[in-house]
């Protein structure tokens, strides 16, 4: 049992995106906690801390995704295991809010699983919530705990901006949910902006897309917050590529990535797929795109971490 001082950082993870935990903690200087995740013969998920954390300010770090389920209970287990062991503070670190698109009734009988989620983190025993680019903002108003949406968009603009530099550059929302998004993106460029009227047949569909703004002649950034099937970020594609834009750049925070994501990015008009490390990617998926560039958020996250910690202002990360 290893034996730590109170009020320090401690920060857990379960099976996720370790890699992603390894490196906040080489931002910090601080060794990763001690917690053993694992399974019973029948599949239930096993957690146990092997280390002293009372008194400890403990952070869990842990994106829903990959097999959600699983990863959600061990974080909720790692939450209520550092409760038990008193913990001064518990804050979880969720890079990626799976559930997070399922935030409200869109048709009768259906659950609003983001808040069921919410309640369920409280509920463990967290204290604060701390999240990169929720699918909507809204869902902050479902914890009653403190919760701290960051933003990766400004780590992507500081890789994009030399990336563009001298060139006429449009930056585009693929629908019009992701407007407040692709503005503050086209502000940070001082680019310009064209919106992508999207009507969906069904959830994972699109049915047909209409551009509104100019792009002809212009590096057309395309930005969203995730790319799941990658349905919507190609068919955008054509449609700004058909409207003459120069080259054609995507933009996201969560790459999800599930099939056939690889094949459509593949045979798509994208010269760079631009992510964030939010959620691990498989080893297919890099050998199969090429052009995709992984920017790491581990210094935003470690930073945040950090000032929370010694209660300082977090709201300086937003801008």
């Amino acid at each position: 049992m290893v034996e730590r001082v109170k009020d320090e950082i401690e920060i857990f993870t379960g099976t996720s995106n370790p890699a992603l935990a390894v490196e906040v903690c080489q931002n910090l200087a601080i060794p990763l906690g001690l917690a053993e995740v694992g399974r019973f013969p029948d599949g239930e998920i096993m957690v146990e801390i092997r280390q002293n954390v009372r008194g400890g300010d403990c952070f869990v770090l842990q994106s829903i995704c990959g097999s959600p389920n699983d990863s959600l209970m061990e974080l909720l287990l790692l939450i209520d295991a550092l409760r038990r062991a008193s913990a001064k503070r518990i804050t979880a670190v969720i890079p990626y809010f799976g559930y997070a698109r399922q935030d409200r009734k869109v048709a009768p009988r259906v659950p609003i699983s983001a808040k069921l989620v919410a309640d369920l983190i409280t509920v463990a025993g967290a204290a604060r919530v701390l999240t990169i680019d929720l699918h909507a903002g809204q869902i902050q108003g479902f914890f009653n705990i403190p919760v701290d949406n960051l933003y990766a968009m400004p780590v992507l603009v500081d890789y994009l901006r030399p990336r563009v530099n001298g060139r006429k550059v449009t930056v585009v929302s693929p629908d019009a949910g992701g407007v407040e998004r692709a503005r503050a993106v086209a502000s940070r460029l001082n680019a310009g902006l064209a919106v992508i009227d999207k009507r969906r047949r069904r959830a994972t569909e699109v049915a047909e897309m209409h551009l509104v703004g100019e792009v002809n002649d212009a590096v057309a950034v395309l930005v969203d917050d995730i790319i799941d099937t990658a349905g919507t970020i190609t068919e955008a594609a054509k449609v700004v590529a058909a409207a003459g834009a120069q080259e054609v750049i995507a933009c996201a925070t969560h790459p999800i990535f599930s099939p056939p994501a690889c094949e459509r990015l593949k045979q798509a008009n994208i010269s760079e797929i631009i992510i964030t490390n939010t959620v691990p990617l498989k080893p297919q998926v890099k050998a199969e795109l090429k052009n995709l560039r992984v920017i790491s958020i581990a210094g935003l996250l470690a930073e945040a971490i950090r000032r929370i910690h010694d209660e300082e202002s977090v709201s300086v990360l937003f801008n």
